[in-house]
Formats: C-alpha cells, sequence, structure tokens
C-alpha cells in the first residue's frame, strides 16, 4: 500500500534542521578546493557524510574521486540527482573567513554549493525512508572533473546509470546549477538545449625564427597568429547564420622567449560553443580553411588540433513537465522563471541526458536587497548559502514526486497540439 505523499511543511522542517551543519559543510569545502580529478579531500568528506546519514554507496569512481550513493524506493528503476565537486585554477580574492586556502585554486563556479545540497537531499531522503519506504529508488551522483574533465562521461561509463554499481538502472536525472542571474530561492529551466556543446582547439602556428633587428629574415609566426586572431572572428559574422548561436573564443596564445628573438612557432588556443551539430561542423571546417590559408599568406604553415569536447545539454520535455509541476507545487508559480534561450557555457551533466530523460534546472543565487553578485568564474564569486535550502527541496521533492504525472500530462498536451 502506498505511503500518504510527505507535506511541504514536513519536508521544510527537515530542511531547517539541516541547515546549519550544511552551511558548515559548505564553507569547509569552499576553504579546500579541489581540481578535477583531485577531489581526494572533497570526496572522503562527502563518503563520510554519505555513512552518518546511513546511506549506503560505492566509492572510487570516475578515475577514483567519484562517489555513488544510494537509498532504495518501491519501484523498480531509480531516480538520479547530481552534484559536481571540482573547483577551478583561479586565485580567490575575497576576505570571507572560508577562503580558499589553496593557493590559485577556488570553488568560483560553486560546485561546493552544489555537493553540499545533493548531501543536503540525501540526509532528508534518509530520514523519510527510516518512516516510510521511498516512493522510487534514488541514487546521487557525486561526480569529479566537470570544469572541461569530462567527469560526467566517466560516471557513465564506470555503470552510475545502468546498475552496474549500487542499486537499480536509473530512469530519469536531474542536475541544478547556482545562477547569478536569477534572484535567490527562483528556479528555471526551459524543453531542448539549455547550454552549448563545448569544444576546445589548438593552432600551432610554425614559421622561421631569429633575430628581431632582422624580421625580413624570419617568417614571424606572431604576426601570423596575429592574422589568425582577427580573422576567426568572422566565423560567427560571415560564416554562420544570424539566426544560428556560435561562438569562437581565442582565450591564450603563447610564443617568444625574449624580446629581441622572433620565435618559431606561436600556439594559440581556444573554444567554440555551438547549439547545432551542423553548425559545429561548419567551425570547424571554417578554422581549418583559415588558420591554414592565412598562415600561408603569411609564409608560415598552420595545424589545427579540433577537439570535440561536451555536447549540446538537452533537457528532454517529460523530465521539464515534472520539474515545472513540482517547483509550482513547492515554490508557486512565482518563483518558477522558465530560461527563455540557451546559454552558450557548456556543461558535462549532457552526457547523462544522452543515455536517459533528463533536466538541468538553474538555482538563483542573488540576495535579496541585491540586483546583482559577482558572475560565475569570477574572483570573488561566492555561492549564496540561504539558496541551499531551496535546491535541496526541489532535489528532495523531484526524487519523491512521479514521473508519470508529468509524462501523460506532457502526452496529453502534445495530442491537443496536433488536433
Amino acid at each position: 500500500m502506498a505511503s500518504a505523499p510527505v507535506s511541504a511543511a514536513s519536508i521544510r522542517a527537515l530542511i531547517a534542521e539541516e541547515m546549519p551543519q550544511l552551511v558548515a559543510i559548505r564553507h569547509d569545502l569552499h576553504a579546500h578546493p579541489e581540481l578535477g580529478y583531485e577531489e581526494r579531500r572533497t570526496s572522503a568528506v562527502v563518503q563520510r557524510e554519505l555513512t552518518k546519514a546511513g546511506v549506503a554507496f560505492k566509492a572510487d569512481l570516475a578515475g577514483g574521486t567519484g562517489v555513488l550513493g544510494h537509498l532504495p524506493g518501491r519501484t523498480p528503476r531509480a531516480v538520479g540527482l547530481r552534484a559536481d565537486m571540482d573547483a577551478l585554477p583561479i586565485e580567490e580574492q575575497s576576505e570571507l573567513p572560508y577562503r580558499s586556502t589553496t593557493p590559485g585554486t577556488m570553488h568560483a563556479c560553486g560546485h561546493d554549493g552544489h555537493t553540499t545540497i545533493l548531501l543536503g537531499a540525501a540526509r532528508v531522503l534518509a530520514r523519510l525512508a527510516k518512516s516510510n519506504p521511498l516512493p522510487h529508488p534514488v541514487s546521487f551522483l557525486f561526480q569529479p572533473a566537470e570544469e572541461g574533465g569530462g567527469g560526467g562521461k566517466r560516471m557513465v561509463e564506470d555503470g552510475c546509470l545502468d546498475g552496474r554499481v549500487i542499486g537499480p538502472p536509473v530512469e530519469r536525472i536531474f542536475g541544478l546549477h547556482g545562477w547569478p542571474e536569477y534572484p535567490l530561492g527562483v528556479v528555471g529551466t526551459r524543453v531542448g538545449p539549455l547550454l552549448a556543446a563545448s569544444d576546445r582547439f589548438e593552432i600551432v602556428v610554425t614559421g622561421v625564427g631569429g633575430h628581431a633587428a632582422w624580421p625580413h629574415a624570419c617568417r614571424d609566426p606572431v604576426v601570423a597568429a596575429s592574422a589568425i586572431v582577427q580573422a576567426v572572428q568572422t566565423i560567427a559574422s560571415r560564416s554562420v547564420g544570424p539566426l544560428d548561436a556560435v561562438v569562437v573564443s581565442i582565450t591564450m596564445i603563447d610564443a617568444g622567449s625574449g624580446f629581441n628573438i622572433i620565435p618559431s612557432s606561436a600556439i594559440i588556443r581556444g573554444t567554440a560553443r555551438t547549439l547545432s551539430a551542423t553548425v559545429q561542423q561548419l567551425v570547424m571546417r571554417r578554422l581549418k580553411e583559415i588558420t591554414t590559408s592565412v598562415a600561408t599568406a603569411y609564409g608560415c604553415s598552420a595545424e589545427l588540433d579540433y577537439r570535440i569536447n561536451y555536447p549540446v545539454t538537452l533537457n528532454h520535455a517529460g523530465a521539464v513537465a515534472q520539474f515545472n509541476r513540482v517547483a509550482e507545487e513547492s515554490l508557486g508559480s512565482e518563483r518558477l522563471r522558465p530560461v527563455e534561450q540557451p546559454v552558450m557555457g557548456g556543461e558535462d551533466f549532457a552526457f547523462y541526458g544522452q543515455q536517459i530523460p533528463a533536466c538541468f534546472f538553474v538555482l538563483g543565487l542573488v540576495p535579496a536587497g541585491r540586483s546583482a553578485m559577482p558572475a560565475l568564474h569570477h574572483p570573488s564569486f561566492d555561492f549564496t548559502d540561504d539558496a541551499m535550502a531551496t535546491g535541496v527541496e526541489m532535489f528532495v521533492r523531484l526524487a519523491l514526486s512521479d514521473p508519470a504525472q508529468s509524462d501523460s500530462a506532457q502526452s496529453d498536451s502534445a495530442q491537443s497540439d496536433s488536433a
């Protein structure tokens, strides 16, 4: 016999009891950031807290630091909840009492908040499970290396979705990201592409080095590289249609060893962001054509190494319908703000969505009384503690909700639209 639904008041009371400890955990994680695949201390904190909550888990995943927690439930397939754990190679610029103690590394993207929110959801759901079996099994994915390392892909490869590690296969998965563009306590998402495919490239320009006083005797790769940097800007302005989203950014140039030496080579590195495979292929082709031709025009040669990295983060219509229903029931329609347009940032949550229905959503961070806060990847960014209660509530309610309700409503809506 199915147990009565857990009331919103009961869930919020449990979250309120957990919040002081969750704030302490996040501050501890913020003070001890670790880069991708180096999250050994963070992984140990996750394992410690899951053990205290009575949540079974398997560790040493995705290269050694990933953790998959699990709570049993009544149905044969699980709900997945995911958080990323890694920090960024940025020197923190703040006077917070819990600022980073690791030189050159900080949680500038809020993964300390994401990890703590998922721990909070695990703790609340574990407490609820002591009274009544959960309606669905829940798998908690604590993954490493979102910031370019593809930790999500390795979690999938290690069997975190298909039931090979612990618990049954995951039927549907949800993830979140703190959002400095939304007010505190507001959440949102959209059907289809939410975040872009995130690729990276390296261009090696080779010339003939020599004395800076005799440039005519050289083939200057710095000049050629400078021209390439300018020329690739035309991919967005002249090669891709104005209604198709694309970003091509040069972020690094490395050349030379002395003020009076023309080097023999220069290296250009950057990223390309697209929302469709067609545009992605066009960008790859135009980068090759431009770099080769421009280098030749300057008497040099160029080699392009283009690496397809993260796919587009695509949100499943049924999973989004479930998220929207839960958000309206839990938070009210005034705190649900749809994301109108895709964002050109990349996310390795996309790898989960390639396997099963997925919904990635954003969680507002801007504190009351403020109109703005430092952006993601800024050296003074800090995840807003008060946002964690909303994040935990959404994860808990999503884990407890019935996906069939939303799928049925989505199907009815589609049939109505086609009638």
